[in-house]
Order: structure tokens, then sequence, then C-alpha cells
């Protein structure tokens, strides 16, 4: 069982109030904490079952809504837009609950995942401020050519000179699909072959929640794309504390990882760097959200097993 918390604190942008939620197992005893951070488009509160898994398990939980997403907006209009200085304070906002967290349970192991956007802001994230964790999971992450980033956000540059920076962008939501999704469903319209998984009960919930089917501006995709850039360059790879544990977990049909020849790419730039203690695994015909697959029992699993041996 599980006790659900919402909680709240101050954005870096300065001007938001970010929508938190702690899940603590139901007689407040656990060995280490996990904080998640999601994916672009949706919200922490779709992480509920995976985090109650955990509490089962002995792990306190915490998770937040990106400014942009879900309760962290000052209005729906927002939803989709990140702030003046996008990527860098999606990070900063990560760090305050992180020091939310150890403050309030102090010494206590602490893991933090990744999933999609929240990958690639984690891994900017680590770079910065990868001291002192216990691992990080690193989930339904890609690996991007630097001229394909660097002309997206000249793209993105250009769209906000023509119409501002809350413009709401379906061409570059357009260019960010890649041959790898050309073989799915991106419209909800045929749930059996989502890019998202194949729990087609989940896609039917993902694409009736407008929480889940606000289109990106023009800002929040530049956040995007700095973080992706950030993330490519060997110095910040290297920056990425050496003992660290990571795990790269992903789809093995997941477009985001080019159905896990980018997850390979990625987790090949950690292992060059001299990283050394690295794990990867791809789920052979898993899609995008491996947590809301059809086999989530066995990721579940596999992710507590892996924070279960770095706690030994």
């Amino acid at each position: 069982m599980t006790k659900e918390e919402v909680f709240s604190f101050p954005s870096a942008d300065g001007r938001t109030t970010v929508h938190a939620v702690r899940w603590t197992p139901e007689d407040g005893k656990y060995r280490a904490v996990l904080q998640i951070t999601h994916g672009m488009v949706e919200y922490i509160e779709r992480y509920r079952a995976f985090a109650e898994f955990l509490n089962d398990n002995g792990f306190l939980v915490v998770g937040h809504d990106h400014i942009g997403h879900g309760e962290s907006v000052v209005s729906k209009d927002e939803w989709g837009y990140f702030a003046e200085h996008p990527s860098d304070t999606v990070v900063a906002d990560m760090h305050t609950l992180r020091e939310i967290t150890r403050k309030e349970h102090p010494g206590v192991p602490y893991f933090m995942l990744g999933h999609s956007m929240g990958s690639y802001m984690l891994r900017k994230y680590l770079a910065i401020h990868g001291e002192g964790l216990t691992g990080a999971i690193i989930m339904g992450t890609g690996c991007i050519p630097d001229n394909t980033t660097k002309l997206a956000m000249f793209i993105a540059k250009l769209q906000a000179a023509f119409f501002g920076w809350h413009h709401r962008s379906k061409l570059l939501q357009k260019l960010s699909y890649d041959k790898y999704y050309h073989q799915f469903d991106l419209t909800g319209k045929d749930a059996s072959n989502s890019w998202l998984t194949k729990d087609e009960e989940i896609v039917k919930t993902y694409y009736a929640d407008p929480k889940c089917t606000f289109v990106f501006t023009v800002n929040a995709y530049m956040g995007l794309f700095e973080a992706v850039l950030f993330d490519n360059q060997q110095e910040n790879i290297e920056a990425v504390p050496k003992s660290l544990p990571l795990f790269f977990v992903s789809g093995a049909m997941d477009p985001v990882g080019g159905c896990g020849s980018g997850v390979k790419k990625v987790y090949n730039k950690f292992d060059a760097a001299g990283k050394e203690d690295i794990t990867w695994k791809l789920y052979d015909n898993d899609r995008h959200e491996i947590l809301n697959e059809t086999d989530r029992d066995v990721v579940y699993h596999d992710i507590l097993a892996w924070m279960n041996v770095h706690l030994a």
C-alpha cells in the first residue's frame, strides 16, 4: 500500500509553482529514494503504478510535472512552454526537487530515472549535478547527430523570429519523427499499432487526455534540442561521474532510440568515456513506454533488481 502526497515548490523560472508528488510506503519504511523525471507532453501521475510497485519493495518515490506540463503551469495556455532559458530551467527544477527530498531524508541512497525527453534532461543533469547519486536509469533515450539537432535549432529560432516563442510548431513536431516512426501510428487512431505501447487501453487513455495531447511550443522544442546537443558532446559525457552506476533501458522497437541502434550508440559513448558501471538492456518487441508495455512487470522487476544490486 501507498501514501500519496501532493506538494509544490517554486520553479527556477521565477513565476511558476511546480506540482510534485511523493509516494511513501504505507508503513513509512524505505531503503532508498527514486526521483522520476517524466517525458514530453505527459505528467508525473502517469507513473503512479510503478511508484506503488516500488513502495511495496521499500522505495520512496518522488517526481514532479515539468513546467509547461500537467499542473506546473500558470494556466493551460502555458502547456508546452518552458521558460526563457528552457533546458537550464528544467534541470534546475529537477535539482530543487532532489535538494528538497535529500533534506527531508538525509543519508538515504538516492536514484534518479529519466524517461524520453526526461532521459535527455537527466543526462544533462548528471553532467552538472551527478555527484552523490547512488545510480541513474536512462529510459527511452536516443542519439541524434549534432548536424540534425543544429538544423532543428535553426528552424526553431527562425519560427520564433516570425511567430514568437509561444508558437505551437506542428512543423517541428513533424520533423521530429524520423524514419523509425514511419511504421507506427502517431495519432492514436490505430491503438494496435501505436508507437507508445502495445497496450491498447493505455494508448486510448493517453490520447483521450488533454494533458497528453497538446502541441509543444517553439520554446519547449528549443529546450529539448539544447539538452540533446549538450548530451552528445564528449566533454559533457566525461563530466558524468565515472563511478556513477548507469542503467540504459529501452524498447527494442522504440523509435526514439532508433529501435535500439541509438541506445547502443549512447551506451558506447559512455563506455568510451571510461564509465565504470554501465549496463544496457533492450526489451524485445517493446515500443516507447516500457513502463506501460504489456510486459511491464518484467521491466519493473529488472529496474528493482538493478537498484537492489547497487544497495547491497
